[in-house]
């Protein structure tokens, strides 16, 4: 079982998966190997002039970025954004793994920010503001943003939908259970998620039960 698999909870599946774009690696990459490899080149050359061992002397100026590289690979690798359908899930770490949820039913808003290079590759920022201690969350450079959104305003409009309509007892006069719930769907209403007419339907269904 993998290890994010282990993280649900009963009942909760997994619904979108992705991880920072490969842009992040190159970066690495550029920032890490291309000097090594230079540095090393030059190492070779005036070792090999100077008659000292070459091979082994540039072996060693490149084992530093080689390793350092090697593991922005394997936190790369580690790093995963997780949509359930309860939960946003962010997994990170090779060996000590650190976790950070947030329930959908806190997510008051999702920003998606773009650049050029983003839009052509496919790559961008997503922000996540909830309610809780957090305050907002953001995601860099990871791959599909776009698809993440969408993901997670669907689960959270069916969530919304599940709880007016399936997980909430018929209110007795008077419970302030009705007011939260309104609220709740107005909140949906005004994110798009819901259209006026479905606001309007799943208000009039919940102060019928009164």
């Amino acid at each position: 079982m993998r290890y994010e698999e282990k993280l649900l909870a009963s009942g909760e599946y997994i619904v979108f998966t992705t991880r920072q774009h490969w842009i992040v690696l190159l970066y690495h990459a550029i920032a890490n190997l291309i000097p090594a490899f230079l540095l090393a080149a030059a190492v070779f050359i005036s070792a090999t002039v100077l008659a000292f061992p070459p091979l082994l002397l540039a072996l060693v100026v490149l084992l530093l970025p080689l390793g350092r590289f090697v593991v922005m690979l394997l936190k790369w690798w580690n790093e995963q954004y997780i949509i359930t359908n309860r939960r946003v899930i962010q997994t990170e770490g090779i060996i000590t793994k650190h976790v950070i949820d947030s329930s959908l039913e806190k997510v008051n808003d999702v920003a998606l920010i773009q650049s050029l290079w983003g839009r052509l590759l496919n790559y961008g920022d997503i922000e996540i503001m909830t309610a809780s201690e957090m305050g907002v969350n953001r995601m860099q450079r990871i791959k599909d943003p776009l698809g993440f959104k969408t993901a997670m305003l669907n689960q959270k409009a069916g969530l919304g939908i599940e709880i007016t309509e399936n997980m909430v007892p018929a209110p007795s006069i008077g419970d302030p259970n009705v007011l939260r719930l309104i609220a709740q769907l107005e909140e949906l209403r005004r994110q798009g998620i819901l259209t006026q007419q479905e606001f309007d339907e799943k208000k009039k269904m919940l102060l019928d039960r009164l």
